[in-house]
């Protein structure tokens, strides 16, 4: 509202608070009637007491778009920039707000309380170029023909070398937070692996105790291989036994040689 000049204007007319109770009061002279005045006494107080709602919400709003007037120069709004320059201001606030969100801020494993400090301030910085480089981008559009004449183009170009000039220089600012926010980015992994690790190695006992018991499911397993070795030779001997009560039983039972 404050960036297109809006105004609120009260909703009262003072005259009114004096002329209510006049009018009142005019009634009652001229028809004695108390109880038509205690009516629209009545009716009065409920439109005022609604009027005063409503004004008490204009009012809030009035001191907002005052303090909006007062402070024009301490915002930034995305309509005061033009595409490119959202985007590139998005991206800073990105790369901070990562920063800011990262495990190893809330830590305090980096300086904190200048991250606190002086990335709100690097982001304000930018939002406030970009903002005036949206405006000269506006103004330059404006005042460069699309068609220039030959001859004139030497004559335009220093200007717009300037812009260039200026977008690069925000774009290798952004750059260097981004980079920064990789950085830390990098370092919250490192720091996630540590915890992670610091947690195993508080259960260091038990995979001590997992060991152990490995240990022993081998020496199980060698036991076990035994006792099965032993069970194929007895059903081997089993085997030849039968073999031997076979051949004797054949032989009882073969005729005796003449």
């Amino acid at each position: 509202m404050a960036r297109t000049g809006w105004r609120i204007e009260p909703s009262y007319n003072p005259v009114l608070l004096f002329a209510l109770p006049g009018f009142l009061l005019l009634i009652w002279i001229l028809t004695d009637t108390t109880a038509t005045v205690v009516a629209a006494a009545g009716m009065s107080l409920i439109a005022l007491m609604r009027w005063l709602a409503v004004d008490a919400a204009k009012r809030a709003n009035r001191r907002l778009l005052r303090l909006a007037y007062e402070h024009a120069a301490r915002y930034v709004l995305p309509e005061d920039l033009d595409y490119p320059c959202q985007m590139l201001l998005s991206r800073a606030q990105d790369a901070v707000d990562r920063i800011l969100a990262s495990r190893v801020h809330r830590a305090g494993l980096i300086d904190t309380i200048d991250n606190q400090v002086t990335l709100p301030e690097e982001v304000w910085q930018i939002a406030e170029r970009l903002s005036r480089l949206s405006a000269m981008h506006r103004e330059h559009g404006r005042l460069v023909p699309r068609e220039l004449p030959s001859g004139l183009e030497d004559a335009f170009k220093p200007y717009t070398s300037a812009l260039d000039a200026a977008w690069t220089s925000l774009s290798k600012r952004v750059r260097r937070l981004e980079e920064y926010a990789k950085q830390v980015m990098r370092a919250d992994q490192v720091y996630h692996a540590h915890q992670r690790l610091e947690a195993l190695a508080a259960r260091t006992p038990d995979y001590q105790q997992l060991i152990a018991e490995t240990v022993r499911d081998q020496v199980a397993y060698e036991r076990i291989r035994e006792l099965g070795e032993q069970a194929r030779h007895v059903r081997k001997l089993f085997e030849e036994s039968i073999d031997q009560a076979r051949q004797t039983a054949g032989e009882l039972i073969r005729p005796p040689s003449a």
